[in-house]
């Protein structure tokens, strides 16, 4: 294995303690589906539950860091220089349907630089992090995005937007969850994502992994936090990918 930071330790203890929440629900899910009360609150309990474990978790070791999460939003403490950034479970309407396609995602970005990030798929038990010059790693295995060149070999993954105006231009999916699409391209399932008005909380481990794992991603700095429009690939297609996006 290789070696690890205390931050992205403490992210993946946090990640192993939340996971147990969404594998019990989501087998809980079946006998839902007929309930008066119905699915939906209960996944919205789901991912509120498991983003307080990793709010109390993450703060066991950095109590001053600061938060940005789907659910609450921005929690200032009082290092407002750190932040982690989380996603508790991004995939939540597959969550709902009982298709196992679905993750967390936590990063930590210090200043305004991403310098670690997490995506794991509980169900499927693959993890994916990077830290910020250290390359990305999926299950302690190093990754690299794709080496492919030409475009209409290429799988691309984008939102119902991007499948509905680019589609037959590019070969597409869409998932319903950006967070694993991203870390898709990162380990070369994928060779490019591209998404418009995104939040910051769904792509900011993914961008990381991708980089580390010798891919380009535009720089989404200047965004609002939940306007991103993020163009993600391997190198040799990126520019090839932007062309075929000219009017999304």
């Amino acid at each position: 294995m290789n070696s690890i930071s205390p931050n992205l330790n403490l992210m993946i203890k946090a990640c192993e303690k939340a996971s147990r929440v969404i594998i019990r629900d989501f087998g809980e899910l079946e006998n839902l589906q007929v309930s008066k009360k119905g699915p939906k609150d209960f996944v919205t309990k789901t991912d509120k539950r498991v983003e307080k474990i990793l709010i109390e978790e993450l703060s066991k070791t950095k109590k001053n860091f600061s938060f940005i999460s789907e659910e609450t939003g921005k929690i200032n403490n009082k290092n407002k220089d750190a932040f982690w950034i989380i996603d508790p479970i991004d995939g939540t309407t597959n969550f709902l349907h009982g298709i196992p396609h679905f993750a967390i995602s936590i990063a930590l970005k210090i200043k305004d630089e991403i310098i670690i990030g997490l995506i794991f798929d509980p169900i499927k038990n693959e993890i994916f992090y990077a830290e910020k010059n250290n390359g990305s790693f999926f299950n302690n295995n190093r990754i690299r995005v794709s080496k492919k060149s030409n475009i209409d070999e290429c799988l691309f993954a984008s939102n119902n937007d991007g499948v509905k105006s680019i589609y037959p231009k590019l070969n597409l999916r869409n998932t319903g969850c950006a967070a694993l699409d991203l870390a898709y391209v990162a380990c070369g399932r994928l060779d490019g994502y591209f998404h418009n008005k995104i939040n910051l909380w769904d792509i900011a481990a993914g961008k990381l992994l991708i980089e580390e794992a010798g891919g380009k991603v535009n720089d989404i700095n200047n965004f609002r936090i939940n306007k991103i429009n993020i163009r993600a690939a391997n190198p040799n297609i990126y520019e090839k990918m932007l062309k075929k996006l000219d009017n999304f």
